[in-house]
């Protein structure tokens, strides 16, 4: 018997998204870290917790499906989680920071409501009723993260704008201030 081939790329993207997710464990909590906004920390700490959760529903349908979650490699997600650390390790003044942290989540949060909107489709089209509605949960959660990234960068992001500089950032009392706090 032929294997379906939206099976096939459906489980394929699900390693995908699984690996993804796996590499966000790791970035979330140095994010969150890097930080100097008590808002944007607290923001990613909740992401955190709820990426857990979405790892977990992921290896349930991975259970069902009687597949390994393992075994393949996000190139998006790694590129995404790479902006973020070398933003971090460029060390700007702390509105600067907190800014482009907002931006590289939300790159991140609109790479994986593409992921999970197509597997989402993916398996409604294959019947996995049980996997769809855990996959569109987690879609939304995924979409309710940005919105809350947009709300948060309507004042970080003026914070950011009216902060002044001349291209390099040394001696700036808020970049001191970034440098103390992520010591």
């Amino acid at each position: 018997m032929k294997e379906n081939r939206l099976k096939h790329l459906y489980v394929e993207e699900l390693k995908d998204i699984y690996n993804a997710e796996n590499q966000m464990l790791k970035a979330l909590p140095k994010m969150a870290k890097a930080a100097t906004s008590s808002d944007l920390r607290a923001g990613f700490e909740e992401h955190l917790t709820q990426t857990q959760e979405h790892v977990a529903r992921l290896e349930k349908i991975f259970s069902a499906l009687d597949e390994s979650p393992k075994g393949k490699k996000c190139k998006g997600m790694e590129g995404l989680v790479a902006e973020g650390a070398e933003l971090i390790e460029e060390d700007p003044a702390a509105e600067e920071l907190d800014a482009g942290l907002i931006s590289a989540a939300q790159r991140v949060e609109h790479y994986e409501i593409a992921a999970y909107g197509c597997v989402s489709a993916y398996a409604k089209l294959l019947g996995e009723d049980q996997a769809s509605s855990l996959l569109r949960k987690t879609l939304e959660e995924e979409k309710k993260t940005n919105e809350k990234l947009t709300e948060l960068s309507t004042t970080i992001n003026v914070a950011a704008a009216n902060s002044e500089g001349n291209g390099d950032h040394a001696g700036k009392p808020s970049e001191s201030k970034a440098k103390a706090h992520r010591a």
